[in-house]
């Protein structure tokens, strides 16, 4: 990166909105399992490490991708992209459909997803390439406040993209999604994106913030993407 482009990041960086989002660790700790009070350590351990090229700052600190939660599931699908309107429809009228899922239940199937495609945002690691996928051991959530769900974009009972998100706090964190390539054009992976949205006004109504990794550092491609869905770079103080 040249250091005129670096420069005009830092500037970029400096005037956008700043937010704070609550982990709300303490009632992780108390309330549930161990196991989501460890994640939500591990994610904020993440979130105010230095960052590689400027240590002086938080890694999720600056240009974090955030859509925050409207009143409604209707008003978030007003704040995305028209073109990403027309995917969700687009899916909706092909037959797929968006569910909560066992992710132990379609190991097949995600691991078809994984090896559809060598090349995403950039290579896939040999490990989902090659590797045998093994089931997850989370434990089931005893609260709402956090949890560690799976979902998924189904057609005739076969799953064809889904996700692993981070419920902790005011946070709902799309943490990795996969859509199968040679479905890609159906507009399964904005459907996703909406169905865990609508999902999250049914079932985790105190988080404020839909969070997707980084919008900086991006490519432009990705970034493109995330603006489609209403992602939006924000500074972010994390407390836990």
């Amino acid at each position: 990166m040249n250091l005129k482009k670096i420069w005009n990041m830092v500037n970029e960086a400096r005037q956008i909105p700043k937010i704070t989002i609550d982990l709300m660790g303490e009632q992780a700790g108390a309330d549930n399992d161990p196991f989501f009070l460890r994640v939500a350590e591990d994610f904020y351990k993440d979130a105010k490490r230095p960052h590689p090229k400027f240590p002086l700052v938080g890694f999720l600190e600056y240009g974090v991708a955030v859509n925050p939660f409207p009143d409604s599931h209707e008003d978030w699908l007003k704040s995305i992209n028209g073109s990403a309107r027309r995917n969700i429809k687009k899916a909706i009228r092909n037959g797929y459909r968006f569910e909560k899922i066992n992710y132990n239940d379609y190991l097949a199937d995600i691991q078809e997803i994984h090896r559809s495609t060598p090349v995403r945002q950039g290579k896939m690691p040999d490990e989902l390439l090659k590797g045998e996928l093994k089931p997850i051991k989370n434990p089931p959530s005893k609260t709402n406040v956090h949890d560690y769900p799976y979902f998924g974009v189904l057609k005739d009972d076969k799953l064809l993209a889904y996700a692993g998100c981070l419920v902790a706090g005011e946070m709902l964190l799309n943490a990795t999604f996969f859509g199968h390539d040679k479905y890609k054009s159906d507009g399964l992976v904005p459907y996703l994106f909406s169905g865990i949205a609508e999902y999250r006004y049914q079932h985790y109504p105190h988080t404020v913030y839909y969070v997707y990794d980084k919008y900086y550092g991006a490519s432009e491609n990705l970034k493109r993407f995330k603006r489609k869905l209403g992602f939006k770079p924000y500074r972010v103080i994390w407390k836990l």
